[in-house]
């Protein structure tokens, strides 16, 4: 079953060797998921108020940067896959020590693990499973910036201000959830909003 599932979270080589539609494609599922994060049946700044509602650590961002942000980072880590693809495919150089197709393969982990968090957080409202998320997340680009140094200096720092926001954003969960006690579940933060935020 393992040797399967690069086959169905590989992200297609045509995707890579395209400069707009790497760039394009983790903005459009980023999108995606910001919008189908957010319940049907509520307003639509559900997401904003859930996390105003909150027990915040110091230096957090208004809600309105996440947005922008990520649509940045979104752009920039499609666009660090594309060189650094393009640059270990075999047509372009057969002396890298890391092939296009294990490039391929890490980037579209670290994308579906990406895409997950928002989902944990702010649709199950799981923090501590938020964590363990983008714990692995940051790993994983740890990971995934060095193999991109290795093969295009480019690709590889424009994955450094992704690190660097997936840092910050570690911080911020692991913020949230210890002065949460782990639990943002609905019912929780209606009582903390009904009885003051200090409660």
């Amino acid at each position: 079953m393992t040797a399967y599932i690069p086959k169905i979270t590989t992200i297609p080589y045509d995707v890579f060797a395209s400069p707009a539609a790497s760039i394009l494609l983790p903005i459009a599922l980023g999108t995606a998921v910001g919008y189908g994060t957010r319940p049907n049946n509520t307003a639509a700044n559900q997401t904003k108020e859930t996390y105003s509602a909150m027990k915040q650590p110091p230096l957090r961002p208004p809600p309105y940067v996440f947005g922008p942000a990520w649509t940045a980072l979104y752009g920039l880590m499609g666009y660090a896959a594309h060189r650094a693809v393009m640059h270990a495919s075999p047509s372009f150089s057969s002396s890298l020590p890391v092939s296009a197709t294990t490039l391929q393969t890490l980037y579209s982990a670290q994308l579906g693990l990406n895409l997950t968090w928002m989902p944990l957080f702010f649709g199950l409202r799981r923090p501590a499973l938020a964590m363990a998320n983008i714990v692995s997340l940051v790993g994983l680009n740890g990971y995934l910036t060095y193999l991109y140094f290795g093969v295009d200096d480019v690709a590889g720092w424009c994955m450094v201000p992704y690190l660097a926001w997936l840092g910050f954003a570690t911080y911020l969960n692991a913020g949230v959830g210890h002065l949460n006690h782990w639990d943002i579940s609905e019912s929780t933060l209606a009582t903390r909003k009904a009885l003051g935020k200090d409660q």
